[in-house]
């Protein structure tokens, strides 16, 4: 484990309508929970009255646990730390926010109907294939079972995690849902780090999720994050009296399969001075940062927008993302991208750019 609405042009009234067309395409899943839309095909929503279906599976409950110990995102870089300044802008080629480009927001993330089952607790699931649907949980889950899943669930969590899977445990899959957190309550020094966590090797899926407040929100090595709404990260002074790094998505090298960022909006508001790192968080603290994919996403703020994996890093392809200027004129506080290795096997760069329509170059790797 490592570490909102304005008037549309007519073109996103165009775009708006024929994503009303597209969203009679989708539908919940079964209780299979297999997701209605793949990230592939980024202007399927979710439909907003899923049939009806069986109760949840109810988890054996457990004592909590505590956090496992990882390594500290590597630093920004030393300057002069930049204050987030809500200056969208839109050139020719641009968007002017999320929404006027059709990326996710919250109107088409989170859970879909109005959960029906009040639980309480840091809540310790143990059984394989385990359904949790239509839950309202002020609490967490740690996940000791394989092929669990999270759907249409609520969790306000004042532990290290909303959503935890533990070492040697697969198939994870947590799917409109909105995971958040209660600033101060938290018990690494009154703040939460993690909304779903990955501490094992095997891949998770995380896909029209609505999250925000945690420090660290989605933290993986590999996977499929699609479709997310990441926002509102609350800044922290953790128990070593440091300010918590913060990033909407973070990896820490090392890893051995292949993590998809696709189509996501991923936003980091916090002030270069609070710790802010990354809208996306590559970084080699675990060992090489290799196969990974970050297609078509918003991203904003941190000290930089994307740190790229570094020198070491191989297999890397970003391409056509948006980096937004909604918190700072060059998207991140200092920049867009940091840590781009040009020469690694399989890198790609390609039509990447900011909402005004710039294109995005990156600096070198240092």
């Amino acid at each position: 484990m490592t570490r909102h609405t304005r008037r549309n042009p007519p073109a996103a009234l165009l775009l708006t309508a024929v994503l009303a067309v597209l969203a009679t395409a989708c539908s919940e899943p079964a209780e299979s929970a297999a997701p209605p839309c793949r990230s592939g095909t980024p202007a399927c929503r979710p439909s907003t009255t899923p049939p009806p279906s069986p109760e949840p599976s109810t988890p054996a409950a457990g004592p909590p646990s505590g956090p496992a110990t990882s390594p500290a995102p590597a630093s920004p870089a030393t300057s002069r730390p930049g204050t987030p300044t809500r200056t969208p802008s839109a050139g020719p080629d641009g968007c002017a926010s999320p929404r006027a480009c059709g990326f996710p927001d919250a109107a088409t993330t989170g859970h879909r109907t109005a959960p029906r089952t009040r639980k309480s607790g840091h809540l310790t699931v143990r059984t394989d294939g385990a359904v949790i649907r239509g839950w309202d949980l002020a609490g967490s889950l740690d996940i000791y079972a394989d092929d669990v899943t999270v759907i249409d669930t609520r969790i306000t969590s004042d532990n290290w995690w909303g959503v935890n899977l533990r070492p040697g445990h697969r198939g994870l899959r947590v799917l409109h849902s909105t995971l958040t957190a209660v600033p101060g309550e938290g018990p690494d020094n009154g703040g939460v780090d993690y909304a779903v966590s990955n501490m094992g090797t095997s891949p998770v899926e995380v896909g029209w999720c609505d999250v925000s407040v945690f420090g660290d929100a989605l933290s993986t090595g590999q996977g499929d994050l699609h479709d997310n709404y990441v926002h509102d990260l609350v800044p922290f002074v953790n128990q070593g009296g440091e300010w918590q790094h913060t990033n909407a998505v973070i990896s820490g090298g090392g890893n051995t399969g292949h993590l998809i960022v696709r189509h996501n909006t991923l936003l980091n508001p916090t002030r270069v001075d609070q710790g802010a790192s990354g809208g996306i968080g590559l970084f080699p603290d675990s060992g090489p940062v290799r196969n990974v994919t970050v297609d078509r996403n918003w991203i904003a703020g941190g000290a930089y927008a994307l740190y790229a994996g570094g020198e070491g890093a191989t297999g890397i392809r970003v391409t056509d993302n948006v980096f937004s200027t909604q918190f700072h004129p060059a998207s991140g506080g200092y920049g867009p991208v940091a840590h781009w290795n040009a020469d690694g096997t399989g890198n790609v760069w390609r039509g990447n750019r900011m909402s005004d329509g710039r294109p995005v170059r990156p600096e070198p790797a240092a």
